[in-house]
């Protein structure tokens, strides 16, 4: 059974057909990248799948069910977890505080859970020591992994990232890499990525190309061609 599964989906914004006719298909402890230049509907795909946009027709299945027509907290509460592209941590909370609000979209929320699971700070050392910093005193690339350790401590069947590494130095998005594929390795979370940095779309298992709100190619990573490469790849 796939985690994600997506047919004949199509979005507006407004008047303007974004999505159209988008199949795609995550499977579990699989990690799926979304390539394509800018504006082609890469992060309106990942936000119809969240719920912060509704789709104008087609399915959207997460474990065989339909999530169509969920609000953004309960499909948060069914097993997705979405890290927009620029993180969007809270800046006058505490890193502390900031990861606390990654529990409201387990059973009770914050009312009835307040552990943070360890295996953050293995995945993110730097976490760890900087708990009661406000997390807009973070470096950028510090912000995101609060973000990835934020939207993990949900205990998400899928994990939507988009553009975990951009504008990110060259170290920590390695580092983000690493941590990204043992998230998979050792928790099974499926992992549908928006990604420019080539050497993180390899790490993929499976990739997809947009061309103007559409599905024009997708296969194996290990099989990405250079031709593909630059015709998808802003980089």
């Amino acid at each position: 059974m796939a985690v994600l599964d997506v047919r004949g989906l199509n979005a507006y914004y407004g008047q303007s057909h974004i999505l159209r006719d988008v199949d795609l298909t995550v499977r579990p402890g699989q990690m799926v990248c979304l390539i394509g230049r800018n504006g082609v509907g890469k992060t309106t795909l990942l936000k119809t799948v969240i719920g912060l946009l509704q789709q104008r027709s087609g399915s959207l299945e997460l474990l065989g069910e339909s999530i169509t027509g969920l609000p953004p907290h309960q499909r948060a509460r069914r097993g997705i977890a979405y890290v927009p592209q620029g993180r969007e941590i809270i800046p006058q909370l505490t890193v502390r505080e900031n990861l606390l609000l990654g529990l409201e979209a387990l059973p009770g929320g914050l009312a009835r859970q307040r552990h943070i699971d360890p295996l953050v700070f293995e995945l993110f050392p730097v976490l760890e020591g900087f708990l009661n910093r406000r997390g807009g005193d973070l470096s950028g690339g510090q912000q995101q992994q609060l973000a990835i350790a934020r939207a993990l401590l949900g205990k998400p069947k899928l994990l939507l990232l988009d553009e975990p590494t951009e504008g990110i130095q060259p170290s920590v998005v390695l580092d983000i890499e690493r941590a990204v594929r043992r998230i998979i390795a050792s928790t099974g979370i499926s992992v549908l990525l928006v990604e420019q940095h080539l050497h993180f779309v390899r790490q993929a298992d499976w990739y997809y190309a947009m061309q103007k709100g559409g599905m024009v190619a997708s296969g194996p990573t290990a099989e990405l061609s250079k031709e593909v490469v630059d015709r998808f790849l802003s980089v």
